[in-house]
């Protein structure tokens, strides 16, 4: 059949209240501009994130029947560990809360001040984790993404020259690990070949530097080498996937994702040393090595969610509906970045809105369009999300690109709500001239965007449009600042 359908039948149901334009408004204004400040339950299609925000199987449900609370040793925690292990294949498997703590407890043991951490793209929260032990998360995309090359099948891959050269520096100081998120969500969730995870971890070995993969959406990843890749198309979705992690040292995973799992994740190593390190850590801030953290329940839920994650079927239909939503806009004339990713669609706002500057917040105001259109929350990846100001010179430092990421939650809506979003978007394309930017009102100084109040920009905006703008991505120079 060449119709690809959801490869599950819906047994429970969730209301979805709806608002009208005037309490959208209303409620745009109250929360600063800003969706993570609006409650969910004045949302009515919920993009903002696919982290934690799964619906559990029939299979996760009685799953949870099953799991032990007990505080140490739990058989639960030894289900989990021998579902982690088979697919992963690291020797040590230590959970946690979810991946900002796996990240945090990493960091902590491998990452010092002044060292660099260089990746593919760091993500908001990896980016924080290492900036805050006064390092510098270095990003190094490929070229494919930096000269927005449609064409790429794997434009998530890190620069292997710019890291080797890099590497043969003695100016920029220690590296401690090299790591590749794997799909890369900075960089509109594109994937990252096999290929370029070899000739990483070849060249990391010469230089005896450690591999770590971020494993949020790996069956994901790997879907996407077996679909795009020849040399992978008569494998299976977990051999590919071992054979991925099988080039690195370790991994750390938010299985809110790609454990289709509400909370949790872990880190996976195989050295002794530092596994027995990051245990020490974990009894101090996140619970004994058997639970980290986590129930019972969740981690039985993990071991589930862990393998239905790499089902074919499963991640055909994911693939399906992604390209629906992307294609419906891009039929429409949304500038969408393509070839799409599974587990989001990512839209040009810079764009879309050619009239509204980087420094004006292009894809916070479509963000906050989109809300007010439709109750339609989705999550801007650009200046607000990766901008800042440089504290010496007050220039606003601009994102490489401006986009609003379309994150779509696994098992949860149907074509309907995607052609809902369609429409809305269509409704905004007839305005879009009409639609002013943003600037901030409060901003933190890390993970500004979580917490930032926003205002509609006056009239008169030359005061801010002639200030001094710096863009983030430097192609020649993969030191740069940021």
């Amino acid at each position: 059949m060449k119709t690809i359908i959801e490869p599950f039948r819906i047994k429970a149901v969730e209301p979805i209240r709806l608002t009208s334009r005037a309490e959208r408004n209303a409620l745009l204004e109250k929360s600063g501009y800003n969706l993570f400040q609006i409650h969910a339950q004045d949302v009515t299609i919920d993009f903002l994130t696919d982290s934690g925000t799964a619906a559990l199987s029939s299979e996760q449900w009685s799953a949870l029947m099953r799991a032990d609370e007990s505080y140490a040793g739990a058989a639960s925690f030894f289900r989990f560990e021998r579902a982690v292990q088979s697919i992963f294949g690291f020797r040590y498997t230590l959970p946690v809360h979810q991946g900002r703590a796996a990240e945090r407890l990493l960091f902590k043991q491998m990452v010092s001040a002044d060292h660099i951490v260089p990746s593919n793209t760091h993500f908001d929260t990896t980016r924080a984790n290492i900036e805050s032990l006064g390092a510098v998360a270095l990003d190094l995309p490929c070229a494919e993404w930096r000269t927005c090359d449609a064409g790429a099948a794997f434009s998530g891959n890190i620069d292997l020259v710019q890291l080797e050269n890099l590497l043969n520096s003695t100016e920029y100081g220690v590296i401690p690990l090299v790591l590749l998120t794997v799909t890369n969500n900075a960089c509109a969730g594109q994937p990252v070949s096999m290929q370029n995870v070899r000739e990483t971890s070849r060249l990391l070995k010469r230089h005896q530097i450690p591999l770590f993969l971020d494993a949020a959406r790996f069956a994901e990843n790997a879907y996407l080498i077996h679909e795009r890749d020849s040399e992978f198309s008569s494998r299976s979705i977990a051999g590919i996937a071992g054979e991925m992690f099988a080039y690195a040292d370790g991994c750390l995973m938010s299985c809110k994702k790609d454990g289709i799992a509400n909370i949790g994740g872990f880190i996976g190593v195989n050295e002794l040393e530092l596994a027995e390190k990051l245990k020490e850590e974990m009894i101090v801030t996140e619970g004994f090595p058997t639970y980290g953290g986590l129930s019972g329940r969740e981690l039985e839920t993990i071991a589930v969610g862990l393998n239905e994650a790499l089902q074919e079927d499963y991640l055909r239909y994911r693939e399906a509906a992604a390209l629906y939503l992307h294609s419906g806009l891009q039929e429409i004339g949304v500038p969408v970045v393509s070839p799409s990713s599974l587990h989001a669609v990512y839209v040009d706002a810079a764009e879309m809105f050619p009239h509204v500057s980087a420094v004006e917040l292009p894809g916070q105001a479509l963000a906050c369009e989109l809300f007010r259109e439709a109750g339609i929350r989705t999550c801007e990846i650009g200046t607000a999300m990766f901008g800042r100001v440089d504290e010496k010179t007050g220039a606003t430092i601009c994102a490489s690109r401006e986009l609003v990421r379309l994150a779509l939650p696994r098992r949860v809506y149907t074509q309907s709500h995607y052609e809902y979003v369609i429409e809305a978007f269509e409704n905004i394309l007839k305005r879009r001239s009409h639609i002013r930017g943003l600037k901030f009102k409060t901003q933190s100084k890390r993970l500004r965007h979580f917490t930032a109040v926003y205002e509609p920009l006056d009239t008169d905006v030359s005061s801010l449009l002639n200030s001094p703008v710096v863009q983030k991505f430097c192609p020649d120079e993969p030191a740069c600042e940021i």
